[in-house]
């Protein structure tokens, strides 16, 4: 029940709000450094979701496409009470998104950071 009120108002501010009047998430890791953080680009990628656009939604943030067999192991491994390996799992991920985070940032892997086609 909570998590669907939760998706309603996630549409509501991603279709309505954000569009109409500018409500954006500012990344303040951005801001402050210059550099693109693991998340940067999540509230476009939803956004060009929504529209059907998963090209650009992945563009925008691929790390979010990478970490959902994750998410959904983590699921199943809580699920059937394996945390040993839950918690491996959220480790791993967490590596992942650093790495993401730094190379993104470098010369070789500036197809990583939020573009639009």
């Amino acid at each position: 029940m909570i998590g669907a009120a939760f998706l309603i108002a996630a549409l509501i501010y991603l279709k309505v709000l954000s569009p109409k009047w500018g409500l954006h998430i500012p990344c303040l890791f951005r801001e402050v450094t210059g550099f693109y953080c693991p998340g940067c680009g999540v509230t476009r990628a939803s956004l060009a979701l929504i529209d059907g656009n998963l090209y650009q939604s992945f563009r925008y943030n691929m790390l979010v496409y990478v970490l959902i067999p994750f998410f959904g192991l983590y699921i199943y491994w809580s699920y059937k009470g394996n945390r040993v390996w839950a918690e491996r799992l959220m480790i791993s991920a967490a590596i992942l998104a650093l790495l993401f985070g730094i190379i993104r940032n470098t010369e070789t892997g500036a197809f990583m950071a939020p573009v639009s086609l």
